[in-house]
């Protein structure tokens, strides 16, 4: 399993929520004919995969606001993650995404799940034609956004002892987690901040967009 490396404005993994199941607009609705979305449901536990402050982790977080500012852990923790990632400096293209997307209810709507967003840098690897062609085709866009999205809520213990999981888009395959703490990799791309709490999710920003089925 690889990890594409996509760059731009458009695209974004915790857009991932654009669930054909789930509804929440014309934009989820029109997901990509050749994937299936699995039902959302959180776990038995309802702390499971839940973090605070002091679990988070990578070379990235330090990057963060601190304090009560704006993006900073404690101004995102209260936050449903659509509204969280909006404030966060490692996610402005993603927000775009996901603003544009229509999304915003959609994901904030959710209870328990585990994102992987790709930061700025991630959107940095591919031009502008292609994020453009991508935005522009929801049924092969929607496929590469619902692999970002896990139904269920982990911690990077939890995705450690894991060792696969089952992203929304059950037809793209299991994603692959390798190594622990600042190594720790997902489908090969690096964990550049992890286990960030959110109000509805569990949020890991990754070095690379992840490619369903490969």
């Amino acid at each position: 399993m690889k990890a594409l490396r996509i760059a731009g404005a458009g695209l974004t993994a915790a857009a991932a929520v654009a669930l054909t199941a789930c509804g929440g607009g014309g934009d989820t609705a029109s997901g990509g004919t050749s994937s299936s979305a699995a039902p959302m449901s959180s776990p038995m536990n309802s702390n499971a995969g839940v973090t605070t402050n002091a679990d988070v982790f990578g070379p990235a977080c330090g990057k963060l606001p601190q304090g009560s500012a704006p993006g900073s852990l404690d101004s995102m923790g209260p936050q449903p993650v659509a509204s969280a990632a909006s404030t966060n400096p490692l996610l402005t293209k993603l927000v775009a995404a996901v603003k544009a997307a229509n999304l915003v209810d959609t994901l904030n709507s959710q209870q328990a799940i585990t994102v992987f967003a790709p930061a700025d840098t991630a959107f940095d690897k591919l031009g502008n034609a292609k994020v453009t062609e991508l935005a522009n085709n929801p049924s092969r866009l929607t496929p590469i956004l619902q692999y970002h999205v896990l139904p269920q809520r982990y911690d990077a213990k939890g995705l450690e002892a894991a060792g696969t999981v089952q992203s929304l888009d059950t037809a793209g395959g299991p994603i692959r987690i390798s190594g622990s703490g600042d190594s720790m990799t997902v489908n090969g791309a690096k964990v550049l901040c992890g286990n960030i709490p959110t109000k509805n999710a569990t949020v890991f920003v990754i070095d690379s967009v992840l490619t369903p089925g490969m």
